[in-house]
């Protein structure tokens, strides 16, 4: 599969802050960039910030940013699932998973996470790609939010719903270990029927559990 990558640039503000959203970037160009100290919610910094620029330069890898000027203050990733998910068992060409996305503190309020999301989907090609991403609530920053569970969930689904992704149901045992973790995907509107049952497939491995 030919995986071709657009650049789209928005300017957005929040908290006083002009910010420009933008992506998806090379490996090149996000190594020329600062990186707020405040993204910790996957990786020490340093070390989400050396994933970013490795991801970038993957054939599929996407990564759009939120910039204040020379910083990174916020990114969405979208790459092939890990080969040790069930995910990546059907070897479906065309599904890509949003891996991770993620705004600093002082950023966050303003509609910053939905409008990364929404710049994501401008580019055309995601009409090619079934778009999953699997959110945990150990991955939520429930302290810093001063929000409970299902709360940070409900802000978690507006804000893919943003990007167009709903909620689907699945047998998979890591997001069946606490009812607020979810499953959620976007299937783009050139993807093939049996890329969908490949997909329905994935999601149900557990029969008795239909």
């Amino acid at each position: 599969m030919i995986h071709k990558k657009t650049y789209y640039a928005v300017k957005h503000e929040a908290n006083g802050f002009p910010l420009v959203l933008e992506g998806p970037l090379s490996g090149k160009q996000l190594s020329e960039l600062d990186f707020h100290e405040g993204l910790v919610a996957f990786r020490p910094p340093k070390e989400q910030r050396k994933a970013l620029i490795e991801i970038a330069d993957l054939p599929e890898g996407r990564v759009n940013i939120v910039r204040h000027e020379q910083m990174i203050v916020g990114y969405v990733t979208f790459v092939y699932p890990d080969p040790l998910e069930r995910w990546s068992q059907g070897q479906i060409e065309n599904l890509i998973e949003l891996g991770a996305i993620e705004i600093a503190p002082e950023y966050r309020g303003a509609q910053v996470g939905k409008n990364l999301l929404r710049l994501s989907m401008k580019d055309d090609a995601m009409e090619d790609y079934i778009i999953i991403t699997t959110e945990y609530y150990w991955h939520w920053d429930l302290k810093g939010s001063g929000l409970n569970v299902w709360e940070y969930r409900k802000v978690m689904e507006k804000m893919m719903n943003a990007g167009g992704l709903e909620w689907y149901a699945t047998d998979d045992p890591e997001i069946c270990s606490h009812p607020a973790n979810c499953l959620m995907a976007r299937i783009g509107k050139r993807v093939a029927p049996e890329s969908i049952q490949a997909f329905d497939q994935l999601r149900f491995q557990n029969r008795f559990m239909y």
